[in-house]
């Protein structure tokens, strides 16, 4: 036996473990020094920093998860910026529907105060000014409600409840609704029972803020009610024969006080449609929105069926 040889290829071997372990030792400090430079920046507020890793390289998980805990932070700032801008404009929008509607009231109340009118004059002003107080309450009403929604601290109280008859008694109280408003209506409700998971008051807001939607702002004179079902899910279709919605409003009819100038008659406070939203979202359902060129609105709400 060579003892020799053995040795040299021992050797050989040794030395070349020791270069690997080297050359992986330098990488490694190599990367650490990037990844501290990277933690640097991205601490500044950096939030673009992403650090380039190898396959191969034995950091490669670390800079994987700071390169994600950046992608999180600036999806978060991101976020966060919307939200901000998004209730600068609720502020803004809640200025004008509360300051304009009250400046009204205010001169309506003094002009009635100061006796700048009397006798039929005076009871018609009594009378708009409190339409406006009332108006007001019901925008500080579905405010307060979008809020807690909003928030996420509105309390359900979640029930199997059969569909069809709950659906029947809340329209059975808006055919007066319609009928002064000389609007025909289409009701189509199957007769069968159909078991759903509801809040029974969240359900009727959803139903009270379509119908409410319709006859404030569709211009129409005729409302369809339908709802189909099947194993899995119920649709409740409100439509109507109104002036519709232009397509570029669509998208955004569900934003909070979003009021078209084209799609809104200018009556309402802008909260209903988003109200309606949240209610349905809350209960696993989806709600979509149709407006064919020739007029009309169609308003689809599916609702999962309780296993």
């Amino acid at each position: 036996m060579n003892w020799t040889l053995i040795f040299f290829f021992t050797t050989l071997l040794c030395i070349c473990v020791i270069a690997y372990l080297a050359t992986k030792l330098y990488r490694v400090k190599e990367q650490l020094s990037i990844i501290k430079d990277a933690l640097e920046d991205i601490k500044k507020g950096n939030l673009n920093r992403r650090i380039l890793t190898r396959k191969s390289d034995l950091t490669k998980t670390i800079c994987y998860n700071i390169n994600e805990i950046a992608i999180n932070n600036q999806a978060q700032l991101v976020r966060l910026k919307q939200s901000e801008q998004a209730y600068k404009r609720l502020m803004t929008s809640l200025s004008h529907d509360v300051k304009t509607p009250l400046t009204s009231l205010v001169g309506y109340l003094e002009a009635i105060q100061e006796k700048i009118v009397t006798g039929d004059e005076k009871d018609e002003y009594i009378g708009v000014a409190l339409n406006k107080a009332h108006h007001l309450k019901d925008f500080v009403e579905s405010l307060f409600e979008w809020v807690k929604l909003d928030a996420k601290e509105q309390i359900f109280q979640f029930e199997i409840c059969d569909l069809n008859e709950i659906s029947r008694d809340i329209l059975a109280d808006w055919i007066p609704a319609l009928e002064d408003k000389q609007f025909a209506y289409e009701i189509d409700i199957p007769e069968t029972e159909y078991s759903i998971r509801l809040d029974r008051n969240a359900y009727m807001r959803i139903l009270n803020n379509l119908l409410q939607n319709v006859l404030l702002h569709s211009e129409g004179n005729k409302v369809w009610i339908q709802i189909s079902e099947n194993e899995k899910q119920a649709n409740i279709i409100v439509a109507d024969n109104g002036k519709g919605i232009p397509e570029k409003d669509l998208p955004r009819i569900f934003e909070r006080l979003y009021q078209g100038d084209e799609s809104r008659g200018g009556i309402g406070n802008g909260l209903g449609l988003s109200i309606v939203q949240e209610l349905v979202t809350v209960h696993g359902g989806t709600i979509r929105t149709e407006s064919p060129p020739h007029g009309g609105i169609t308003l689809t709400i599916t609702l999962p069926k309780a296993l």
